[in-house]
């Protein structure tokens, strides 16, 4: 049940992660702010990976109270990290390229929208009753749904911090770079990652459906002690 989530999380994930490869050289103005940025986004983007983890290393199988805890932890993780986010990009200063005070406005707001609506998501899961399997798989569709949109918003955050030269020295900078998620995988099961594996890579191997489909319904069905999926 909890690999709709996964799937509708994986989008989300590749924010900032996605950032990798070599580029020309740039000027010190640019290479200074994208250290500058990365050094202090390095933590946010690896406790953003180990809440992704969170919800991929919790199996289909999973009791609904673990589901609850897991995600509940995983999204107001995010939320945290998309805030300090928000602060690294403040405390960098205007990105010294063409519109670079615009540039840094929308992704503070953007970003600290996006934490907001993760928080609103954690008290959604929080609601939900664990003790009734049927109206927690019901709830459950309807936080895949709601993140559904916020993934939205949570791709859009830094897209335009990520586009041209600004981009570019980001990417050449370790702290916007793939981090590994240091929480293990805590149940077994086709939902777990591999240790070891990125992030990025565990949501895509988590789930075939692509992120579009994420608002199918969850495994209503599954009755206790069998795997929904």
């Amino acid at each position: 049940m909890n690999k709709k989530l996964a799937a509708a999380l994986s989008g989300g994930a590749v924010l900032v992660l996605a950032l990798s490869g070599c580029s020309d050289d740039e000027g010190d103005k640019v290479g200074d702010w994208a250290k500058t940025f990365c050094d202090q986004a390095k933590p946010q983007i690896q406790k953003r990976a180990d809440a992704h983890l969170i919800i991929i290393s919790t199996a289909a199988d999973s009791k609904p109270a673990e589901i609850q805890a897991a995600d509940s932890k995983a999204f107001q993780d995010i939320a945290d990290a998309d805030r300090a986010l928000a602060k690294a990009v403040e405390s960098a200063g205007v990105p010294p390229v063409e519109n670079g005070q615009k540039i840094q406005q929308d992704a503070i707001k953007e970003l600290n929208a996006t934490a907001v609506a993760y928080e609103g998501l954690k008290k959604q899961v929080d609601a939900l009753d664990p003790s009734n399997q049927q109206k927690f798989a019901d709830g459950l569709q309807g936080v895949a749904d709601g993140l559904t949109k916020i993934e939205k918003m949570d791709q859009n955050a830094l897209a335009k911090l990520e586009d041209g030269e600004l981009g570019q020295a980001m990417a050449k900078q370790p702290g916007c770079q793939k981090p590994t998620a240091s929480t293990p995988p805590k149940t077994t099961g086709s939902a777990s990652p591999q240790p070891g594996s990125t992030a990025a890579d565990s949501d895509k191997g988590s789930d075939s459906e692509p992120t579009g489909n994420s608002s199918t319904k969850p495994a209503a069905k599954k009755t206790s002690g069998t795997k929904s999926e």
